[in-house]
């Protein structure tokens, strides 16, 4: 993935509020639900505790995705760091935090033009735990997107935790994802598909499933008109490759797998491996939102 030397970053998209959350913390829940609750992101929410959450879901123990709510959202950000060291798209192919920012800026501007009214979402980044609209969290969570106060959290360690624990290959488009499926999230939340999933939330074919396989699509769907937004100047095979890896690595029956339980779609959140890179396949190959409506199929 390389970015236009020329292009301008605009930081003031991003929350920088590294280093003011305190240390991380050893307990950890699943953000999840709709309205003013967090919703799975990165398809990857939570990725580093959903070996427990398969768990909890196959042999008891309340409802495992939800952060609780009524938090304020405490901010403290301090960007000027980053405005200092992320000015162009020369700054992002050098610069593991200025990528981060491009791809924010560049995911932001398809979407400005492909739906009327839309509004943009900052993206904050933390470290350890943070507080939300949605309720409090930890970086053990993963990304996630809280439609409470439209904001994506990101503590940016944890793709070195993807990599670490979880085997996938890492890489910048493979980062990339993670942040569009973010915003493929907030695009969900502006159009109201959110409010489709209710309390369905579990199972092969649930609303939850539906909305996180929806939001590989858009991450999809961005890709496809990456190069079109003028900040990156060419996403290779090599880069979908990665992604596609990415979104295997998080499928639900692979985590299953990997925490030693038996595959379970009934307990599924977000989709198999299979039909996590499908849909994001979908989205890329077409480049149209409208082959992302996961809500009106019976083949997911």
């Amino acid at each position: 993935m390389d970015f236009d030397d020329d292009a301008r970053l605009d930081t003031g998209q991003i929350q920088d509020r590294r280093g003011r959350g305190g240390g991380r913390s050893g307990g950890s829940r699943l953000p999840g639900g709709m309205g003013g609750k967090a919703i799975g992101g990165g398809g990857i929410v939570g990725v580093l505790v959903l070996a427990a959450v398969v768990l909890i879901s196959q042999f008891g123990g309340g409802d495992p995705l939800s952060i609780g709510t009524g938090a304020g959202t405490g901010s403290g950000a301090d960007n000027a760091a980053l405005a200092s060291s992320c000015r162009t798209g020369a700054d992002a192919d050098q610069n593991d935090d200025c990528r981060i920012v491009a791809v924010v800026n560049s995911v932001q501007a398809y979407w400005e033009g492909a739906v009327d009214g839309y509004d943009p979402a900052q993206t904050v980044f933390f470290t350890g735990q943070v507080s939300t609209a949605c309720g409090p969290a930890t970086s053990a969570v993963g990304p996630f997107y809280c439609p409470a106060d439209q904001q994506i959290y990101i503590d940016l360690g944890f793709y070195d935790e993807l990599r670490t624990q979880f085997g996938a290959q890492g890489g910048p488009f493979a980062e990339a994802y993670v942040i569009a499926h973010e915003y493929g999230h907030h695009v969900q939340h502006l159009l109201g598909d959110d409010a489709k999933v209710g309390n369905d939330r579990e199972g092969a074919t649930s609303g939850g499933v539906r909305l996180e396989l929806q939001a590989d699509c858009y991450a999809g769907v961005w890709a496809f008109h990456a190069v079109d937004t003028g900040l990156i100047v060419e996403l290779t095979q090599n880069d979908i490759a990665d992604g596609l890896d990415a979104a295997a690595t998080i499928g639900d029956d692979r985590l299953q797998q990997e925490a030693g339980a038996r595959v379970n779609p009934e307990s599924w959140s977000h989709g198999s491996s299979a039909q996590r890179q499908r849909w994001f396949l979908r989205g890329y190959e077409s480049g149209e939102p409208r082959q992302c409506d996961t809500f009106a199929t019976d083949d997911l």
